[in-house]
């Protein structure tokens, strides 16, 4: 039976804490700098210095800004690594304003069908409601962005820069969602008033036109055709003409995406090891490259992630960044802050339970470009960060090991590092379908 609280226990509980001085000394730090700023920990900082035995040099970081778009900064980075070495550039950077482009315009499709898959749904139906809630957003996984650009390649920056909506992207979200919302109206009316499937497409095809020009007018027009000059470190002159984005991709990047495996760390009882898994209506390009993950323990996780380091690759990985992690020095280390000391209150939960019970789920994207070896065991890790130069070392963050245990939860590995038994583990056709709000969904 359930019981009202009463006056008595809070006064209890207040002379409680009238008679711990420790509490009250607590207190009075709290009510003047906050939690974290009175729980900060400065030997997390002493423990995790920017030093690494294995330390990719990868230039200048990135600033990703006020928008959501991590996932493809960490992506473009990876890419642009190995590029900046063949062409000996100093620094240079991908266009993330032309795949921003691009993954909007495939996203607001990639909507309006399920949308027309679940229009014999009502509205309560849970896939409908979760589809209503956000039609599209800035973030998103490896596999579509892979999407993206095995679809429409890539340009330099200089190509198509940055706009004041790819950098803000607040308002384009906004009124994006409010179109794609009300289109949705228009859909299932035509599906409940029986449209045959040519009506229905015809509607559709003048839907994304008006989403094709919305686009144009706040991120620009994405090119079809460009020049690209550039002068390497050693001052050397260079020039192509007339390139595509899928011939400038293929030219001067190269890579070939389909041979990267998206490597999970989920260890919920709902998700067994050594399975693969996806997750419904989770995607941006329709007949798209499908999100895939590998479910794996922790320590070939992180083998997998130090094998592909040590070969000069660099290592894009998603995690919870918000926790435990100091922004301004770029500390990411389980010891970072004790608000379990300094509150009073212990929060102390399982990987498994963290993701079982909401606490945590993937938030950010990044990159590992170095990591710290001691006896052949890693003990932090070197990240590159989207945020610009004025956090962390330049840009550049520390994760301690134990928190990349606890709080990372995706690393993208060439399949050359993987054994044989998970290579076949690959190639097996029962793929597990997760629910669309599964926490293994969730977008960087």
């Amino acid at each position: 039976m359930s019981k009202a609280i009463q006056f008595d226990q809070i006064s209890t509980f207040q002379q409680h804490f009238d008679e711990d001085a420790h509490t009250r000394v607590n207190q009075r730090a709290v009510m003047k700098n906050g939690i974290l700023a009175s729980s900060e920990n400065q030997s997390a900082k002493i423990a995790n210095t920017p030093v690494f035995s294995v330390d990719l040099k990868t230039g200048a970081v990135t600033n990703q800004k006020k928008s959501g778009r991590c996932w493809m900064f960490a992506a473009l980075n990876t890419l642009r690594h190995d590029m900046q070495e063949r062409l000996n550039l100093k620094e240079f950077e991908l266009s993330q304003n032309h795949t921003f482009f691009w993954d909007k315009f495939e996203k607001a499709n990639y909507f309006y069908e399920n949308i027309l898959k679940t229009a014999d749904k009502p509205l309560t139906c849970r896939k409908v409601a979760f589809l209503l809630q956000t039609p599209q957003q800035d973030g998103g996984q490896w596999d579509m962005v892979v999407s993206v650009i095995q679809k429409y390649g890539v340009v330099p920056k200089s190509v198509m820069p940055e706009t004041h909506a790819s950098s803000n992207s607040q308002e384009l979200n906004n009124y994006l969602n409010k179109k794609l919302r009300k289109d949705a109206i228009r859909l299932r009316q035509l599906v409940a008033e029986g449209a045959d499937d040519e009506q229905i497409q015809t509607e559709k095809n003048q839907m994304l036109e008006a989403v094709y020009h919305l686009l144009v007018i706040a991120l620009g027009t994405p090119p079809a055709q460009f020049d690209f000059s550039w002068r390497d470190a050693d001052g050397t002159y260079h020039f192509e003409e007339a390139l595509t984005p899928v011939a400038f991709y293929d030219t001067f990047v190269g890579k070939k995406l389909d041979d990267y495996v998206s490597i999970i760390n989920a260890p919920t009882e709902d998700k067994p090891f050594n399975h693969v898994y996806t997750v419904d209506m989770l995607g941006n390009v329709v007949d798209g490259k499908e999100v895939r993950h590998l479910n794996l323990p922790i320590e070939t996780f992180k083998e997998l992630a130090v094998s592909q380091l040590q070969s000069g690759e660099s290592v894009w990985f998603g995690c919870d960044v918000g926790q435990s992690s100091t922004r301004d020095t770029g500390i990411m280390a389980l010891d970072a802050f004790s608000p379990d000391e300094t509150l009073g209150t212990d929060f102390a939960m399982t990987k498994a339970e963290r993701l079982d019970y909401g606490e945590s789920m993937m938030t950010h994207a990044m990159v590992l470009t170095g990591v710290d070896l001691v006896h052949d065991a890693p003990v932090k890790w070197q990240v590159e960060n989207s945020w610009g130069d004025k956090v962390g070392n330049k840009g550049f963050f520390v994760m301690s090991d134990d928190w990349m245990s606890e709080y990372t939860y995706q690393v993208v590995i060439h399949k050359k590092f993987l054994a044989d038994d998970l290579l076949k583990v690959l190639e097996e056709d029962d793929v597990i379908v997760l629910k669309p709000w599964d926490p293994m969904g969730a977008l960087a």
